[in-house]
């Protein structure tokens, strides 16, 4: 019997981290499924590293990459470089993952093809088409040519129902970053001496870096920071600022060189991952920090007016706060100050998985085209 040929396709680091512990798995089955690997390297430095840390060598790199790239650019390569890839590897399946603009091409690219498609992490939904921009887009597009959808939760699959996917074509698996977090937790000890941290003072996390959030709204999350700061003597700040001038530029006007503020380069997955457990309370706008934290029992304040994670807000693990200077502020102060709230937060389940997504995933690629 030939082997299913699987090639799994992304480009940016989040994807890259929640994809790679199903490429492992995927690669544990080498007697059924030959495992195939394309890298579009939408970010090329942090992908990098999350490849290096899961040990994963892709077999095409479109390093695409470029200075000042755009929406445009980055949608016509991955559609056009995809094809030769397809005629070179011929897959019986091609997996994305999420609402990237590589998700979105690649997958367009193997309708086009006529290869069947799986959406990793299928189905989840703000409803509104420019917030998140362009990634609510990007999934409903991937859903819309997919034939294999991998929900995460019920509430995605409910999402998908709704959206008309046939439920025969829905599988709920979880959530493979949970599969990725816990295995590098268990994995990779760090030494995070180098921020320079004081172990006595309670650590706030942050990360900001989505594109709805350049200008007014990510000054408004650093001037949140400046007051908590001032008002709270015994708490310290780390920002590892994502490489984009967006961001950098803003919080290195409004944050450097100010006390108890640790500006720090975007950190490898493992190290990250170490710091989110130290962290007392995280503030983020990513969409895997939401899904993460909750398993390492971290009240997590999404700097979002809305979410396509609507679960763990359910659960009460996450808390949506936008970017209002005064709310966030508010919000970040009642867990310093109310114990109650704060132990409500870190001891809530996480919705997200129990780290077998990747198995069940694979499993699924089994039964249907073995």
């Amino acid at each position: 019997m030939s082997k299913i040929k699987v090639l799994t396709v992304f480009g940016t680091r989040p994807e890259a981290i929640k994809m790679a512990p199903l490429v492992k798995e995927l690669e544990k089955h080498s007697d059924k499924i030959e495992s195939i690997v394309c890298v579009t390297a939408q970010h090329r430095q942090m992908l990098d590293q999350v490849l290096s840390l899961f040990d994963i060598k892709p077999d095409f790199d479109l390093n695409i990459m470029k200075p000042n790239q755009d929406l445009w650019t980055i949608t016509s390569d991955v559609l056009l470089l995809m094809k030769d890839v397809f005629e070179k590897s011929k897959p019986d399946i091609v997996l994305v993952h999420g609402d990237t603009t590589t998700s979105m091409a690649a997958a367009l690219s193997a309708f086009y093809a006529k290869i069947p498609v799986g959406h990793v992490e299928a189905g989840l939904r703000t409803f509104d088409k420019h917030y998140p921009f362009p990634e609510e887009i990007n999934r409903v597009f991937a859903d819309a040519v997919c034939t294999y959808h991998f929900a995460p939760t019920d509430t995605s699959v409910d999402n998908l129902i709704k959206s008309a996917i046939p439920k025969d074509h829905i599988y709920k698996t979880g959530n493979t970053v949970i599969d990725a977090l816990l295995h590098t937790v268990e994995n990779n000890k760090t030494d995070l001496s180098y921020i320079g941290l004081n172990p006595e003072l309670k650590t706030i996390l942050l990360t900001s870096h989505r594109r709805e959030n350049f200008g007014e709204p990510i000054r408004n999350i650093c001037k949140a920071v400046l007051e908590l700061v001032e008002k709270n003597k015994d708490i310290q700040v780390v920002y590892p600022v994502h490489l984009n001038p967006n961001v950098q530029k803003p919080v290195k006007e409004l944050l450097n060189g100010k006390e108890r503020i640790y500006l720090i380069e975007p950190m490898e997955y493992a190290p990250f991952s170490s710091l989110m457990k130290e962290a007392n309370i995280i503030m983020t706008d990513s969409g895997g920090v939401q899904e993460e934290a909750p398993s390492l029992g971290k009240p997590v304040l999404v700097l979002r007016s809305t979410t396509e994670r609507p679960e763990a807000v359910e659960y009460g693990t996450v808390k949506l706060v936008g970017t209002d200077k005064d709310k966030i502020v508010a919000e970040v102060q009642n867990l310093l100050d109310n114990e109650t709230e704060y132990k409500k937060m870190s001891e809530a389940s996480n919705p997200y998985g129990d780290g077998l997504a990747s198995k069940r995933i694979t499993d699924i690629i089994i039964k249907e085209l073995g």
